[in-house]
């Protein structure tokens, strides 16, 4: 990700400590670092990194003004007449420097990654898109099967209203019926009473800490979303639900930035419900939600350079990686043979074949990777085709259901 995009930015008051003075400006924040440029001279006086950040504190200058400091080393910035207001830009700051520390700690201190684990590293990263895309799949599976159960049911309550019709349109009573319904009516109740009401057990997709904005800009605090194969939802720091967006209810998707998206679901004759939401975390986000709503996201003008570099040259970067992966591994298997022998290879590749090499280790946890990944995509190959036989199926049972609906209409409205 581009270190000079600009997450966002605020007007505000930093105080000079060499020319004892406030100077207006704008303080902006970028994935990873804070900024702030002066308006009149247009000068960065403040450039540093969020892991260098050892506090970030609500305070008073002079006793009366409302103020953020920034402690970074044995340096003190002072920021005041921060606008929409203090608290929205503290917490927002305080969101990104949090994962900024979470990620340093999580990542350790190895100064360079071998060519293998950043292989390794690469593949797994895949395997945990193609993991979401198989729950996504498999819960939409689920909902078929129910589309279908649901299907059954209506074919079988069809049959009974059908026999109610007969039984109307020639009484038990009458010397030249033979309809005898009700034995067949209590045995399909029994049959349907013995069917049991299918259990709905949602899985969690993705879980991200987000800062929350509704309606106004003033309007911020921090929360969670939660991603679920059925929908999204928005909630506080305790888990409590601010907000549930169900995948019919969702109109659009704003993407303002790779860190920032908007969810609306809009309403006639009243205001739509809309949240903003900013996150360190949301780039996971963002492929998920693409997958689950292609139609309703809509990437703005800020966001098209992350567009852009996922939908680049670079978009072939997976198979770069799996030939990587397979001319490395090529290389541990059969170290004898010079690793730029092949033709049309340039002399990056080989320069990069022979100067670094994968352990044994690394070609094996590689190879397990490359397996995992062939499953999944057999298997979500499989289930994409068992999908497509439900949708089959359900297109014909509706029908189906349509033309006896239809018929059975034109029969009451006879009896009537």
């Amino acid at each position: 990700m581009n270190e000079d995009i600009r997450i966002h930015s605020w007007p505000c008051s930093y105080y000079l400590e060499p020319g004892k003075q406030w100077v207006s400006g704008r303080l902006s924040l970028t994935p990873v670092g804070i900024k702030f440029t002066a308006d009149k001279t247009g000068e960065l006086l403040v450039d540093f990194h969020l892991s260098g950040i050892s506090e970030i504190k609500k305070e008073s200058s002079n006793l009366i003004f409302s103020s953020l400091t920034i402690l970074e080393g044995s340096t003190k910035h002072w920021f005041s007449s921060l606008q929409p207001s203090r608290n929205v830009v503290f917490n927002v700051l305080e969101h990104f420097w949090r994962e900024q520390l979470l990620e340093s700690r999580g990542a350790g201190a190895a100064p360079r990654m071998s060519r293998g684990k950043e292989l390794t590293g690469m593949l797994a990263g895949s395997q945990r898109r193609l993991e979401d895309t198989a729950k996504v799949l498999h819960s939409q599976g689920e909902q078929f099967d129910n589309i279908m159960k649901g299907l059954h049911k209506i074919e079988g309550d069809m049959d009974v209203a059908d026999r109610l019709l007969t039984e109307l349109e020639s009484p038990s009573w009458w010397p030249f019926s033979s309809k005898l319904w009700k034995a067949p009516l209590e045995s399909k109740a029994k049959e349907a009473a013995a069917v049991p009401e299918p259990k709905t057990q949602e899985g969690i997709i993705l879980r991200i800490p987000v800062i929350v904005t509704h309606r106004t800009d003033s309007n911020v605090k921090p929360g969670k979303l939660t991603l679920f194969t059925s929908g999204l939802e928005i909630s506080d720091c305790n888990s409590q639900v601010i907000h549930r967006f169900e995948a019919r209810d969702v109109d659009d998707i704003r993407v303002h930035t790779p860190y920032e998206i908007s969810v609306r679901q809009r309403f006639i004759g009243k205001p739509d419900t809309s949240y903003r939401l900013l996150s360190a975390r949301m780039p996971e986000a963002i492929p998920i939600l693409e997958m689950q709503f292609s139609k309703k996201m809509q990437f703005l003008e800020d966001a098209l350079g992350f567009v852009g570099a996922r939908k680049s040259p670079q978009v072939d970067l997976g198979t770069s990686i799996w030939q990587a992966a397979t001319g490395l591994l090529g290389g541990v298997v059969q170290p004898g043979s010079p690793a730029g022998s092949r033709e049309g290879t340039d002399n990056g590749q080989v320069q990069l074949q022979q100067h670094e090499k994968v352990s044994q280790e690394e070609a094996k946890e590689l190879r397990q990777i490359l397996k995992k990944l062939k499953g999944l995509a057999l298997e979500t190959e499989a289930e994409l085709e068992r999908q497509d036989e439900a949708l089959d199926s359900i297109s014909s049972s509706v029908d189906r259901a349509t033309l006896t609906i239809d018929k059975q209409n034109r029969r009451m409205k006879r009896l009537t």
